[in-house]
């Protein structure tokens, strides 16, 4: 039975401390898969999420003809072990003109962009589509930097749908700026090798240096010639788990909590005490908004700035966290890209989610310290975590022992019954 449309989340009776798992990182697998797919023979990826993001791109790797096999995971549900067989940068498919080969990337932005380099290596035709959303979402960048280094690119107003045609290897040098997003330069860092690009990256948005930086460590670590990856856990993800115990009063752990300094988001435990000010471009990436809303709770005011990057993704977040919040009785300041909340009671409230897994999973976590939270539309959350309300509602240890109602029959919601649809 699918999640229903509205949750509300009740907190635990006696909250206890907790070691969660969360499943692996989606940039990280992301990354990993399309190399994989670039590597002379067969890579094998442990750890790696199983979520709407990489179905995704499994999908259109598979599209493209590469054979992927998928097997589950002991230890945590939404992992799986992928082998990837790789072909040393052949694109085995290719559609013409008439007939692309069509890719649909749904509301995934690292498919997106990182398929939309790698298909330029290969000699054909190829379809780049998605949902209304990440047809919204700005391409010109990274569009741009491929016609400069020759490929054909038809993209009305810049933005997806786009028509690629594949040219193969076109050695050269090429300049694509972060202003917007990172993903531009991970997408053209990722395929450099075997397109004979020379990248450099300018722009002057700091913020999305950290994700650049994964993006060459994974390049320079991975086995091209085939070989085994390990994929650590999601920081983003376990954000909200941190942020829970810090909320509820009690010792709650992220188990593998990743040390590499690959994930900006690994900074989040140093955060759960809020400092005055906290920014996207310096402090934290994904899991600021885990901070914002856990700063109603806290005992001095908080700026959040550098916030415009969360304008842009899968939802206008930053009016997602200022309107949720209002809803709930915050006193929430937006002036430009910055958020200043001043701590007060709060109180339950519907919060509509905008089809964002994280504003949904923000909000969630908040339900387990505020009674009456309920939750829009909570299936959103299987793009990167699909058994988050899961985590929620298992009892201590292993979870939170939070209860999922269903308002509209006022059923208590099994963990059968937690998995989106």
């Amino acid at each position: 039975m699918p999640l229903p449309d509205l949750i509300e989340i009740l907190p635990p009776p006696v909250p206890a401390g907790a070691r969660i798992t969360v499943p692996g990182s989606k940039s990280i697998t992301n990354r990993a898969l399309l190399l994989a797919a670039l590597a002379r023979g067969e890579v094998t990826l442990h750890g790696a999420l199983w979520s709407d993001d990489t179905e995704v791109m499994v999908d259109c790797l598979r599209r493209l003809g590469f054979r992927i096999d998928v097997e589950p995971e002991p230890g945590e549900p939404a992992n799986r072990t992928m082998r990837v067989t790789g072909l040393g940068g052949v694109i085995p498919r290719a559609g013409t003109p008439g007939a692309p080969v069509e890719l649909h990337v749904g509301n995934a932005g690292t498919a997106a962009r990182f398929l939309a380099a790698l298909v330029c290596l290969g000699h054909g035709t190829y379809r780049l589509s998605g949902v209304p959303r990440m047809h919204e979402r700005p391409q010109a960048e990274l569009l741009g930097a491929l016609r400069r280094l020759g490929y054909r690119v038809d993209a009305p107003g810049d933005r997806l749908p786009a028509v690629i045609q594949g040219a193969g290897r076109r050695p050269g040098p090429v300049e694509v700026s972060v202003g917007e997003s990172s993903q531009f330069a991970s997408a053209l860092l990722l395929s450099a090798s075997l397109g004979g690009w020379e990248v450099a990256v300018t722009g002057a948005n700091v913020e999305e240096l950290p994700y650049v930086e994964m993006t060459r460590r994974l390049v320079a670590s991975f086995p091209t010639g085939g070989g085994v990856v390990q994929i650590e856990p999601d920081a983003s993800s376990g954000s909200y788990f941190w942020a829970a115990g810090a909320l509820m009063g009690c010792p709650v752990s992220v188990e593998a909590w990743p040390r590499s300094g690959w994930q900006i988001d690994a900074e989040f435990p140093r955060f759960l005490t809020l400092p005055p000010e906290v920014s996207r471009e310096r402090d934290l990436g994904d899991s600021i908004m885990t901070a914002i809303v856990m700063a109603p709770l806290g005992t001095r005011p908080v700026r959040f700035t550098d916030l415009g990057r969360l304008r842009v993704q899968e939802c206008e977040r930053v009016m997602a966290l200022r309107t949720g919040l209002t809803r709930c009785g915050a006193r929430v300041e937006e002036s430009g890209d910055t958020l200043t909340i001043t701590p007060g009671p709060l109180r339950g409230a519907a919060v509509e989610t905008f089809d964002d897994h994280r504003v949904a999973m923000s909000f969630a976590t908040l339900g387990l310290k505020v009674p009456g939270l309920r939750i829009h539309h909570p299936s959103c959350v299987r793009k990167t975590f699909p058994n988050f309300f899961q985590k929620l509602a298992a009892p201590a240890p292993t979870g939170l022992g939070a209860g999922i109602l269903d308002p509209a029959t006022g059923r208590l919601l099994s963990a059968a019954d937690l998995l989106p649809a």
